[in-house]
């Protein structure tokens, strides 16, 4: 049994397909949803979403928060920023992690929020753009928008 899913950004929509299931960074921590899921609404954190399709691998998308709908039949992501992990340079996603290690470093500690938010981020973006690595060429998010 799969399950609709879009994940949507201010800028465009990500992905609209089927998967079989899908992990999403909820606020209380990973959840996974397959389909007849009960109806839910909830906040996204920063983290990754990862699309799990029969008979192909996983993709992962690293995504900076947002909101999540689950209805029986279809997940409807609104996210905030969202990011495949073939579209993620891994040489710059390590230099924006170091940046915001040091700031985060040399910020008085009233002043530390937004940068370890900011490092969040950083850290989610390296962690999916290094999956890319980890597979076989040619593997990929399949749009079916």
């Amino acid at each position: 049994m799969t399950i609709q899913v879009e994940i949507v950004t201010p800028r465009r929509e990500l992905f609209s397909g089927a998967v079989q299931m899908i992990t999403l960074p909820g606020i209380e921590g990973q959840m996974g949803v397959m389909g007849q899921h009960a109806p839910l609404l909830t906040i996204l954190n920063i983290g990754e979403i990862i699309l799990h399709r029969p008979g192909e691998e996983d993709d992962y998308i690293a995504v900076t928060g947002g909101v999540v709908e689950v209805r029986p039949d279809k997940v409807i992501i609104l996210a905030r920023s969202a990011e495949r992990a073939d579209e993620i340079d891994i040489a710059r996603a390590e230099a924006a992690m170091r940046r915001a290690e040091e700031s985060h470093q040399n910020r008085p500690p009233g002043e530390q929020r937004p940068m370890e938010l900011a490092l969040r981020r950083s850290q989610v973006r390296l962690k999916v753009a290094q999956r890319r690595r980890a597979r076989r060429p040619g593997m990929g998010l399949h749009d079916d928008a």
